[in-house]
């Protein structure tokens, strides 16, 4: 699971490579099994070359040491730490390899802001990143880009479907894992299925309410009618 703080660094590099002209996804696996890259970013030059550059985002030393690949194949390569983190490890960064720092707003400049902030902070260049040749070939890594990006939006459209995407088994089977997790008698707001079943009743409630007077509106005017009908007759007998 990411921690808030990885997907601070993460939304907060995405915006930092939209602005500096870059195609952007995250999580991508590289070819001739050479790891999966956290972020790598895809920039065409105004000669027409291609810049790729790889972002490996770390919050903990733990993190930092971890046994996991490095994906640092691009033509520029990055650590993206906290600035607590860049002056612990500091010293064991490779000399080609550059650093952003992430530093988070604080509330008062994002109650302060005259416009919505895309991003809960904001990256600076603590070392630069110095040019290599692309370690992997070009092509696989753009299949691997573009593979990824379909993925991205592939998650996109389910989300915006929601629901509609399952069955009516799976969504039964999904609700009785949820049980699993125990049901509390003493808060029953936080029980899934009370809530459930309480908006079911509300709805219901509201839908013969609205049924019942659109009824009685409806004989009310035939009541109407039958009164205008009767009343002329009422006048010839007088």
């Amino acid at each position: 699971m990411k921690t808030k703080l990885t997907k601070d660094l993460e939304s907060t590099l995405y915006q930092y490579c939209l602005e500096q002209g870059s195609y952007v996804v995250e999580e991508v696996s590289m070819p001739d099994k050479k790891g999966i890259v956290d972020t790598l970013s895809y920039q065409q030059l105004s000669d027409g070359q291609i810049e790729w550059r790889c972002y490996e985002l770390k919050v903990t030393k733990a993190d930092f040491h971890s046994k996991a690949k490095l994906s640092f194949i691009g033509n520029y390569n990055y650590f993206v730490l906290p600035q607590k983190l860049f002056e612990e490890v500091k010293a064991e960064i490779p000399t080609h390899i550059g650093v952003l720092i992430y530093r988070a707003f604080d509330q008062k400049a994002i109650e302060n802001s005259p416009q919505t902030l895309r991003a809960p902070g904001f990256l600076t260049v603590a070392k630069k990143a110095q040019y290599q040749d692309l370690q992997v070939d070009e092509t696989k890594l753009t299949s691997h880009f573009i593979a990824s990006l379909f993925r991205e939006v592939d998650k996109a459209k389910k989300v915006e479907k929601g629901l509609q995407l399952y069955s009516d088994d799976k969504l039964f089977k999904e609700l009785k894992k949820r049980s699993k997790a125990g049901y509390d008698v003493y808060t029953p707001d936080h029980n899934l299925y009370d809530r459930f079943i309480d908006d079911l009743q509300d709805e219901a409630i509201d839908s013969l309410q609205e049924e019942l007077d659109a009824r009685n509106e409806q004989y009310q005017a035939l009541k109407l009618e039958l009164q205008k009908l009767h009343q002329p007759n009422l006048e010839d007998q007088v």
